[in-house]
C-alpha cells in the first residue's frame, strides 16, 4: 500500500507539471514557449515514468533539462494571479484562521507516521491531499483553484523546484565519493585530539554551513557525520542520539539561512512578490544565528 501511495504522489505531481507544460504551450506569446513546454513536460515525465525508465534515459533527460535552464529557455508566462483587492478581502475575512491548514498538515503527517506502519514520505502525501481538502472547504474555492494556482506557483518557482530532489542526490553521491573522509581529514589538523568544545563546535557549523551549501539538511548530515561526527564527537564518548538529532536540527539553522533552500526561501519571496529576494533570509537570520548557538552548547552538556 505504501509503495502505491507513494507512486500515486508521484503521478499526481507530473499531472500538474504537465498542465504547466499545457498551459505555456497554448500562451502564444511566450517568449521562450518551446524550451519552457519542453521543461515541465520532460519534467512531469520523469515523475510519472521514472520508476519504470531506465536509469540512463532520465539521467538523459535531466541533462536536456539541464540545457534547457541553462541556455535560459525556461521562463514565467501568463498566470490568473488574484487582484490584490481580492487578497487583501481574503485576508481581512479569514484572519489567523488561514493558519490552520499548516497546522492540520503537521498533524496528519505525525499521525499518519506514528499510527501506521506508512513511511514519513507517504504520511506527507497523505497529509497534503487531506489538507487541500480542509483548505478549499476553509476558504470556499472551487477545486479549479487548485489547478490555477498550482500552475501559478510552479511557473514562479521554475526551474528551481527540482532543486531539492537534486541536492538530496547530491548528497548521496558526495557520501560515496568520500567527501566526508576529506573533510574530517582537513578537520583533524585544525581541532587538538581531545577537545570536546571544538569537536561539538565544529559538528555544529559544518552541519549549517553544508546544508547551507546544499540547500538541505537530510543531504548534508551523512557527509558531515561521516566526517566530522563519528571522529569528533561519537569517539569522544559523545551520546550518538542526542548528538546526532541536535546536529540534524542545527542543520536546519542553516537550512534558514540560504537561497538554496528554495521552496523554504525563494518561494516565499516569489509569491509575495518582494523587491528583496533574501527578505525572508534576513529577517530568519536573527533567529537562525542564536538557534545555532544554543545547539552547541545543548550538545555539549547533553551529549557527553
Amino acid at each position: 500500500m505504501g509503495d502505491f501511495l507513494l507512486e500515486l504522489f508521484y503521478v499526481l505531481v507530473g499531472c500538474l507539471m504537465y498542465l504547466v507544460a499545457f498551459n505555456i504551450f497554448k500562451d502564444e506569446t511566450h517568449k521562450s514557449r518551446m524550451g519552457t513546454t519542453a521543461f515541465w513536460a520532460i519534467l512531469g515525465s520523469i515523475f510519472i515514468f521514472g520508476s519504470y525508465l531506465p536509469g540512463t534515459v532520465v539521467g538523459g533527460l535531466l541533462i536536456v533539462i539541464g540545457l534547457l535552464t541553462a541556455t535560459k529557455q525556461v521562463n514565467m508566462g501568463k498566470v490568473d494571479a488574484p487582484d490584490h483587492a481580492f487578497t487583501v478581502e481574503q485576508a481581512k475575512k479569514l484572519g489567523n484562521k488561514i493558519f490552520l491548514p499548516s497546522l492540520a498538515i503537521v498533524i496528519i503527517v505525525v499521525c499518519v507516521a506514528k499510527f501506521t506502519s506508512l513511511s514519513g514520505v507517504v504520511a506527507i502525501g497523505i497529509a497534503a491531499c487531506i489538507t487541500l481538502g480542509f483548505t478549499l472547504l476553509l476558504t470556499k474555492a472551487p477545486v479549479s483553484a487548485v489547478a490555477k494556482d498550482g500552475n501559478r506557483m510552479l511557473q514562479a518557482i521554475g526551474a528551481l523546484c527540482i532543486l531539492p530532489q537534486l541536492l538530496a542526490s547530491l548528497g548521496t553521491l558526495f557520501t560515496e565519493a568520500g567527501v566526508g573522509d576529506v573533510i574530517s581529514q582537513g578537520i583533524a589538523v585544525v581541532i587538538p585530539e581531545g577537545n570536546i568544545l571544538l569537536g561539538v563546535t565544529a559538528y555544529c557549523l559544518g552541519m549549517a554551513i553544508f546544508t547551507m551549501i546544499m540547500g538541505n539538511a537530510f543531504a548534508a548530515f551523512s557527509v558531515i557525520t561521516v566526517g566530522i561526527g563519528v571522529p569528533f564527537v561519537f569517539a569522544q564518548g559523545g551520546d550518538v542520539i542526542i548528538a546526532s538529532t541536535l546536529a540534524l536540527t542545527a542543520g536546519y539553522c542553516g537550512t534558514l539561512l540560504t537561497p538554496m533552500a528554495a521552496n523554504f526561501n525563494v518561494l516565499p519571496a516569489v509569491l509575495l512578490q518582494t523587491k528583496d529576494k533574501n527578505a525572508v533570509i534576513k529577517h530568519q537570520a536573527v533567529l537562525a544565528i542564536p538557534l545555532l548557538i544554543i545547539h552547541i552548547v545543548l550538545m555539549y552538556f547533553w551529549a557527553f
